[in-house]
């Protein structure tokens, strides 16, 4: 798999990409200072009957920087054809995600972290502006 950045990065100036399959159009973030995958409530609540929601809590700092104790899901989504699955923490991060929308125009539903990437063997090549893998 080799996908292009460059369309989320023009569009937005955020490195993005959309899901497919039953999740289907989901906007995520790829944030390299992330450690922890972040679903935000409002999608958790729409899609609950899709997730397996684990039985431990994650404590992660949430985008304004407080640290939050959270839910802990299972999902599986597909991109570029190939099914990923993941633990995310689930977050209200309400207002940070409507001042995104308002700035970009995207709505964000989620973020992938490093520990994504590094599980899936993503490959960011920051000159080129791709993901392989």
């Amino acid at each position: 798999m080799e996908f292009s950045l460059t369309f989320g990065l023009r569009k937005t100036g955020l490195p993005l990409i959309i899901t497919s399959g039953k999740l289907k159009n989901l906007c995520f973030l790829i944030d390299t200072g992330a450690t922890h995958n972040v679903l935000f409530s409002y999608v958790y609540e729409h899609f609950k009957d899709e997730f397996k929601t684990l039985s431990e809590k994650q404590n992660i700092m949430g985008i304004e920087g407080h640290y939050k104790e959270t839910p802990t899901i299972e999902a599986t989504f597909n991109f570029e054809g190939i099914d990923y699955t993941s633990i995310f923490s689930v977050l209200d991060a309400t207002d940070v995600v409507q001042q995104i929308q308002e700035e970009t125009g995207m709505q964000i539903h989620g973020i992938l972290s490093t520990n994504f990437l590094l599980e899936n063997k993503w490959i960011i090549d920051f000159e080129n502006l791709i993901i392989r893998k």
